[in-house]
């Protein structure tokens, strides 16, 4: 199976071309499971997300939904995918050839392999690398939209980060969790949120009787886009967990699993998987910085390389020739920002100047003079004052609660926006249950394996919900 792009970031997309629809999927292959606006989705993407799913429950095909469930499950999947490729598109989002070239080339080197090789692997699969690269540029675009989303959208303050933080020194307790979500629409009237509530219930009754393992209920039941995957939500620390549930969580033990509680997109059930301590094993951390001065001189269309190398040896032998470094630098340094300075560039990590400057300066001693060297700005000299060990670990402690703070809210912001973007959208079912106007969507428990009575009763309760 080829590696996802980026993690998660093809699970959506390239579930339907990883690998060839079987004969057993294939039906008219040109057949069409949904139309979303003026886009179709083909009964053959379906059945190659499909079979990709069921390759990665090999031997644990019972967890999985039934086949009306499964099938509903993956085409809200690929219509979501579909709806955020328009957006993005309707945004002026674009991938070059080049950026394509790139991601492909990537993918290419993370499975070992060059790009004919990554071409070759997919023909065996019955698939073309034109579609392959249809559905990378379309992930690409996905990232872009999300990002471009988050740097509108979101934002966190300093007093935010601070709070975190304060919290963080109490409790540095990470939680792995999972969750599973029976949605409500926005304005649910008493009726729906009757049934809903109703069908928690249930879910939960087999939970804790032990008919259904938590995982097997979540992708059965759960209508979170991370049903499939048991509704893992991997760890979280406590500022990462919504209010809703933070201080249940807080006294739960690894294994329990939450009443049902009432969110804004309906009832969930969470359950705390695992428990760790993220400062466990911690240490300080420390940034080597240096003091130092320069002298450049630049090479341009004004002044070319040679010309450039020229003057650089006859500064380099004035210095050695014991003139001062700071002196040379005021009379002869191109560099406008540090010349008045005596090319003083005060204090700076390594590779703030990029990694050839930063390797100069780390390869002398306090005191020391290089030879000249080359960068993309011209010819230098470095001096080397002096160097020093900072301790970063609180800004690398609140860059680090900024980005968890941020992905938290992206999180739940973007899941609201891509569901106004669902709700708004056309779209027209053509296979399953929906195409049908049939509402027995949970009918069958897997092949071979009868439930108890009890278990019947509750199935067919949630059959009708």
């Amino acid at each position: 199976m080829i590696k996802r792009l980026i993690p998660n970031a093809l699970a959506a997309l390239l579930l339907a071309v990883s690998i060839p629809a079987p004969t057993a999927f294939a039906q008219p292959i040109d057949r069409i499971a949904a139309v979303v606006n003026e886009d179709v989705i083909l009964q053959s993407e379906m059945d190659r997300a499909m079979q990709n799913i069921l390759q990665q429950y090999a031997g644990q095909e019972h967890q999985l939904p039934p086949r009306a469930v499964f099938e509903r499950q993956l085409l809200d999947r690929l219509i979501m995918v579909k709806l955020q490729v328009a957006q993005a598109q309707n945004n002026g989002i674009r991938v070059s050839d080049q950026e394509l070239n790139q991601a492909v080339a990537s993918i290419a080197q993370q499975n070992n392999t060059t790009v004919d090789g990554l071409a070759q692997r997919l023909q065996q699969d019955g698939l073309s690398m034109s579609d392959f690269r249809d559905s990378v540029r379309d992930e690409i675009m996905i990232q872009r939209l999300r990002a471009n989303y988050a740097q509108t959208r979101i934002s966190v303050s300093e007093g935010e980060i601070d709070a975190a933080l304060s919290q963080q020194t109490q409790n540095s307790t990470q939680y792995h969790l999972a969750h599973i979500l029976v949605a409500l629409p926005d304005g649910a009237t008493p009726e729906q949120i009757a049934a809903g509530q109703q069908k928690v219930d249930g879910i939960k009754q087999l939970v804790d009787s032990g008919e259904m393992d938590f995982a097997a209920a979540a992708a059965r039941y759960s209508e979170s886009p991370n049903a499939l995957e048991g509704g893992d939500l991997g760890w979280r620390s406590p500022d990462e967990i919504p209010s809703a549930f933070s201080d249940l969580v807080k006294n739960m033990k690894a294994g329990d699993v939450t009443a049902p509680v009432r969110g804004a997109s309906g009832f969930q059930l969470l359950k705390l998987i695992e428990i760790r301590d993220s400062n466990a094993g911690g240490a300080p951390q420390h940034l080597t910085e240096y003091d130092a001065r320069h002298i450049l001189i630049r090479v341009n269309d004004m002044q070319s390389e040679a010309a450039g190398k020229t003057k650089i040896d006859a500064i380099r032998a004035r210095i050695a020739g014991g003139a001062s470094f700071r002196d040379v630098a005021r009379e002869t340094s191109e560099d406008t920002g540090s010349r008045g300075q005596g090319g003083d560039l005060g204090w700076f990590p390594a590779n703030a100047y990029g990694a050839d400057f930063g390797n100069q300066i780390a390869s002398l001693s306090d005191g020391e003079v290089s030879q000249p060297f080359r960068t993309e700005a011209g010819w230098h000299i470095v001096q080397r004052i002096g160097s020093r060990q900072s301790d970063v670990s609180n800004e690398a402690r609140r860059a680090e609660i900024r980005e968890t703070i941020g992905r938290r809210k992206l999180e739940e912001e973007y899941g609201r926006y891509i569901q106004e973007l669902r709700s708004e959208a056309y779209v027209s079912y053509r296979i399953g249950d929906r195409a049908e106007n049939l509402d027995d969507l949970y009918q069958a428990t897997p092949a071979n394996t009868p439930p108890p009575e009890n278990q019947n009763t509750i199935h067919d309760n949630l059959n009708h919900l």
